[in-house]
C-alpha cells in the first residue's frame, strides 16, 4: 500500500530521535511504498543533512514553517498574478476565520462570570458536553472552510496576515465570552497571534493534496502523522477531501510540549493563552478525526484522553530503540563497584542540582562512591549556564578533594561527554557504572533509562513521565525534588551487589521484550493492515461493495496503483460523491447560530460593502460541495 508519512522538523532532513525512529520504521516496512511530506522548521535549508533514502520511498515533498511562503508551494489555481482576493473571497474568509477564532478564543456560557453583561441571543448552550460539541463543530467549520478557500482560490497566507484578520480577532477577544486572559490583548498581541496562526495554518495552502494534473495525498491509502500539531493538518485535509484514513503517532505530545515551552517563550499572557487555546482545539480535532492514535506510553495517553481522544481508538506502541549497540555490554557483576552514572542532556529539567546534593549524602554512607555526569548541553539556551552552575556546586560540595570539578580522578564528581577518551561510546558510559541514576523533574519517555536497561544496569529514578511504566519493577523509583530519598535509594543499591545484579538482569529482559525496533515495526505492520481493512480504499471510487452494499476490503487490485492504460483496462471512470463534512451542531439546531462577535464590514476585512456577522453559517445544498478530486489518475465527482 502507499503510505503518506507526515513529519515536522525531523525526517528526512534533520537529526535526532524523531528522525531515527522514522528512518527505522521506513526501512523496516519494505513491503509498502512511502511518500514523505515534511514540514521543515529549519530556517537554513542548505545546512540540513540529506539522508540516503531506501528505494521504496517514492516521493519526498518539503515545505517550510518559517519565513515567507515560497511561490513554488502555492496552488496551481492561484495563477492570477497581481490579483488580490475579491470581495466574495474576503467575505468567505471573514466568515470561516470568525468561526475558527470564536471556537478557540471564547468560553461557553456557564463556565465563569460574564464581564460584559447578559448573554446575547444565540450563545452556545450551557451544558458542558453540548458546549464542547459546539466548540468542536465550529472549529472544524472554520478550519475546513479556510482549507477549501485556499484550495479553490489561494491567497490564504495573505488573508491571515491582513488587517481584516486582526480586526476579527480583536472583535472576539474584546467581545462577550472571550477568554479571560485574552480580554486584555493589545494591538501588538493581536498581530503576534495572527502571525503565528498563519504559520500554524500554512499546511492548508500547500499543493500536497493533488488536483487534475498533479498527484499528492489524494492518492495514498493511509496518512501516518508522526506527531500532532502542524504535521497532522495535511492528514486532516486528506481525510476531509478524499476520505483517507489518518493514523496519529505521538511519542511526545505536541500540546504538552507547547505548555512546557510557554514559560521560556518571550510572549505576553494574552498571546500565550490564545495560542494554547488554538493548539488545544487543533489537538481535539486531530484526535476526533484519527482512525487510530498510538501514544508511546501511558503518560502520553493520559494527555490525549484529557484532550478528548476516544479510548477505543488509543493503542500504546512503545518507541522502537536499537538494542544492538548495547548487546556487547555484560550484565553488572555483583562486585564492590561504587560508581553512579548519570547520562543525558544537561538542562534545568534534569535537576542535576538535586542529584549533587543527594550525592553529598551518599558520600557520608559510602565514602568511596563516585558520580560520573556524562552528556552535553542541548538546544535549551539556559543549558550552558546551568552546566557551569553544576560544576561550581560540585567544587563547593567537595572543596577538599579537587580544585577543578571537571578533572576526572580528583573530584568524586566528574563532568564528561560521549566521544571523549574516557567515554568513547554511549555503551561505555553505561558499562562504567554500577547504578544508573535519573533525577529529572520533567520527563516524557525516558530513553536513557531504556538504554541502561539494555545494558543490564540497575537504576534509581524519579517518578516523572513514563518512568514507572518503563521500569516496571526492575529498578527503584523515588519522588522528584527529594535529594534525601534519592540518596537513600542509591545507597541501598551500592551496598547490595547481589540485588543490583538481579535488578539489572530483569531490566535487560524487560527492555528486550518491550522496547526494541522489531516490536515497534511489527506493531505498525499490523496497524497498517488493520486500518486499510476497516477503511476499504474509497468504496465509492471503485466497485468495492457487494450486491447488498457491504464494503469489501482489499477489493482494489494492487496494479491500480501503477499509472498507465494497461492497468485501467476494462475499468471505466465511475461516479463518486466527494466526502461531505459533518453538519455543525450549532448550525443544525433550531436555536440558531450563536452571535459571538459583532458584525464586521468588508472594508474591515479588506473589501467593500457590508459583510454579514463573522462566522455566519453558509446554507448551501450538499451537491454544491461535489467537486472533482483526483484518485490515481482518475477523477471522482
Amino acid at each position: 500500500m502507499r503510505i503518506g508519512l507526515l513529519t515536522e522538523g525531523g525526517y528526512p532532513d534533520a537529526t535526532g530521535e524523531s528522525h531515527a525512529w522514522c528512518d527505522r520504521l521506513v526501512r523496516g516496512l519494505t513491503g509498502h511504498d512511502f511518500e514523505v511530506y515534511a514540514l521543515s522548521t529549519d530556517a537554513r535549508p542548505e545546512a540540513r543533512p540529506r539522508t540516503a533514502l531506501p528505494e521504496h520511498v517514492r516521493l519526498v515533498r518539503r515545505a517550510p514553517l518559517w519565513g515567507d511562503f515560497p511561490a513554488g508551494h502555492r496552488r496551481a489555481t492561484d495563477e492570477r498574478k497581481g490579483r488580490s482576493p475579491g470581495r466574495r473571497e474576503r467575505r468567505r474568509f471573514a466568515e470561516r476565520f470568525g468561526d475558527l477564532v470564536t471556537a478557540f478564543a471564547t468560553v461557553p456560557e456557564g463556565s465563569g462570570p460574564r464581564p460584559y453583561g447578559d448573554a446575547p441571543a444565540g450563545d452556545p448552550p450551557s451544558a458542558p458536553d453540548t458546549s464542547a460539541t459546539w466548540k468542536a463543530d465550529r472549529f472544524a467549520t472554520g478550519l475546513y472552510g479556510l482549507a477549501e478557500l485556499a484550495r479553490e482560490h489561494g491567497g490564504l497566507p495573505a488573508l491571515l496576515r491582513s488587517e481584516g484578520a486582526v480586526r476579527i480577532l480583536e472583535a472576539v477577544c474584546h467581545g462577550p465570552r472571550a477568554l479571560p486572559a485574552a480580554q486584555s490583548a493589545q494591538v501588538n498581541d493581536l498581530l503576534a497571534v495572527t502571525d503565528r496562526l498563519e504559520l500554524a495554518l500554512r499546511p492548508l495552502s500547500l499543493d500536497w493534496y493533488g488536483d487534475r494534473h498533479t498527484s499528492g495525498l489524494g492518492g495514498v491509502d493511509l496518512c501516518h502523522a508522526t506527531s500532532g500539531g502542524a504535521a497532522a493538518l495535511p492528514g486532516l485535509l486528506a481525510k476531509r477531501f478524499f476520505g483517507t484514513p489518518l493514523l496519529v503517532t505521538e511519542y511526545g505530545v505536541r500540546l504538552r510540549e507547547h505548555y512546557l515551552a510557554r514559560p521560556a517563550a518571550p510572549l505576553s499572557v494574552p498571546v500565550r493563552a490564545l495560542l494554547a487555546a488554538f493548539q488545544g482545539a487543533l489537538a481535539a480535532e486531530t484526535y476526533a478525526q484519527a482512525a487510530l492514535i498510538t501514544p508511546g506510553n501511558t503518560h502520553a495517553r493520559r494527555w490525549q484522553e484529557r484532550c478528548g481522544a476516544d479510548r477505543a481508538r488509543l493503542r500504546t506502541v512503545y518507541p522502537g530503540m536499537d538494542a544492538a549497540p548495547f548487546a556487547a555490554v555484560a550484565d553488572a557483576a555483583p562486585d564492590g563497584s561504587k560508581t553512579l552514572v548519570w547520562v543525558g542532556t544537561v538542562e534545568p529539567a534534569k535537576d542535576l542540582i538535586a542529584l549533587l546534593h543527594a550525592f553529598a549524602e551518599i558520600r557520608k554512607a559510602e565514602p568511596a562512591a563516585t558520580l560520573r555526569i556524562i552528556g552535553g548541553t542541548g538546544r535549551d539556551p539556559r543549558a550552558p549556564g546551568y552546566l557551569a552552575h553544576c560544576q561550581v556546586l560540585a567544587a563547593q560540595l567537595f572543596p577538599d578533594e579537587a580544585a577543578d570539578a571537571r578533572t576526572v580522578g580528583e573530584n568524586p564528581v566528574s563532568f564528561e561527554e560521549i566521544g571523549s577518551p574516557e567515554v568513547p561510546t554511549l555503551a561505555d558510559a553505561y558499562a562504567s557504572g554500577a547504578v544508573v541514576v535519573l533525577s529529572s523533574v520533567i520527563e516524557g519517555f525516558p530513553r536513557s533509562l531504556v538504554e541502561a536497561m539494555f545494558c543490564g544496569r540497575a537504576t534509581v529514578s524519579t517518578d516523572t513521565g513514563a518512568v514507572c511504566e518503563v521500569i516496571g519493577g526492575t529498578g527503584l523509583v523515588v519522588p522528584p525534588r527529594n535529594p534525601r530519598a534519592l540518596a537513600a535509594a542509591c545507597t541501598a543499591l551500592l551496598a547490595d551487589p547481589d540485588r543490583r545484579a538481579r535488578l539489572g538482569a530483569a531490566a535487560r529482559a524487560r527492555a528486550l521484550e518491550l522496547f526494541t525496533v522489531e516490536q515497534n515495526i511489527a506493531a505498525f505492520r499490523g496497524i497498517y493492515l488493520e486500518l486499510i481493512s476497516h477503511a476499504p480504499a474509497r468504496p465509492a471510487a471503485c466497485r468495492t461493495q457487494d450486491a447488498h452494499g457491504v464494503p469489501r476490503p482489499f477489493a482494489r487490485p494492487a496494479e491500480s496503483h501503477v499509472p498507465g492504460r494497461w492497468a485501467a483496462t476494462g475499468t471505466a471512470t465511475r461516479a463518486v460523491t466527494a466526502p461531505v463534512g459533518r453538519t455543525p451542531s450549532w448550525a443544525a439546531s433550531g436555536a440558531g447560530r450563536p452571535a459571538a462577535v459583532p458584525a464586521v464590514t468588508s472594508e474591515e476585512a479588506g473589501g467593500g460593502g457590508t459583510v454579514r456577522e463573522v462566522g455566519q453559517a453558509v446554507r448551501r445544498d450538499d451537491s454544491a460541495s461535489h467537486q472533482a478530486w483526483p484518485v490515481r489518475g482518475r477523477e471522482q465527482w
